[in-house]
């Protein structure tokens, strides 16, 4: 099983379960850091490896009106403080080959994310590749987990095999997604660390018309569910104020609720990856 070594830690399906979370999108500043510091001490009260993750940009978002970040250039001075203030590692997500090349001129982003709309697109995912990043693919919500290889090879291509692959639910009719959790099992079968996305799998898609919603009180459930089942991480976006957040705000877990659940994860972690 394929290990990938970040900070001081190792990212696999037989490793403790590790955590992604942030807020959705960069606001400011002192938001970013403050949720920053506010994850990294309930991480370390539990005792749970941590990546921070957020987004410079929502280029995906309902409407040509949505707030969509701050964009790439601050959000880097950004990130760079909470990589120094607290040691932990950086993801964020890209939507063009430029946003790649741009990144892979500092050390400050250690995970590129392929957002799903755009996991099938050769271009930015040979890009990405050639940073030596690691790379964190989410699975279209129109793919099949069967078809992922087909995306690892594009990557590899690259000669760059450090490759993440992360299930967020599959479209269920309108404006709806389903988790079928088979599909962790078949992603694990490829040799690549799979992160399951409670987040944006109780999103509901574009539902609100200019804007998706999201089942929140649902997270819990899945999270159990994925963790039970074994993956390398899990990716929980989390917010202070969530009913008021600029972007996925109905699918983001209140980071006062994150601790609980991280305590009950962790224990569900252990017992599934002591057989």
């Amino acid at each position: 099983m394929k290990k990938i070594e970040i900070n001081n830690f190792i990212i696999s399906n037989n490793a403790p379960v590790c955590l992604i979370a942030g807020p959705c999108v960069l606001e400011n500043r002192d938001h970013a850091i403050n949720m920053a510091e506010m994850i990294f001490k309930i991480c370390e009260e539990v005792n749970i490896n941590f990546i921070f993750k957020s987004s410079f940009d929502k280029a995906n978002r309902s409407s040509a009106n949505s707030e969509r970040g701050i964009g790439l250039e601050k959000s880097l001075e950004i990130f760079n403080e909470i990589k120094d203030f607290f040691k932990c590692p950086i993801l964020t997500d890209v939507h063009n080959e430029n946003q790649c090349e741009i990144i892979s001129q500092s050390d400050i982003i250690d995970i590129i994310q392929i957002p799903a709309f755009l996991s099938r697109q050769t271009d930015l995912l040979k890009v990405a590749g050639k940073t030596r990043k690691i790379i964190n693919v989410k699975k279209g919500q129109f793919l099949s987990p069967h078809d992922m290889p087909n995306i690892i090879e594009k990557i590899s291509q690259t000669n760059n095999d450090k490759i993440m692959l992360t299930e967020r639910g599959v479209s269920f009719g309108y404006n709806n997604l389903v988790s079928d959790f088979r599909s962790i099992e078949v992603m694990k079968s490829f040799d690549c660390p799979v992160i399951y996305d409670a987040t944006h799998s109780v999103q509901e898609p574009g539902v609100l018309g200019n804007r998706s919603g999201g089942k929140r009180e649902f997270i819990p459930a899945l999270s159990k569910a994925a963790v039970a089942v074994g993956i390398a991480g899990l990716f929980i976006e989390t917010h202070d104020d969530p009913d008021n957040a600029p972007s996925d705000g109905p699918n983001m877990i209140d980071i006062k609720n994150l601790k609980p659940l991280l305590l009950k994860l962790i224990e569900i972690d252990n017992i599934t990856k002591s057989y």
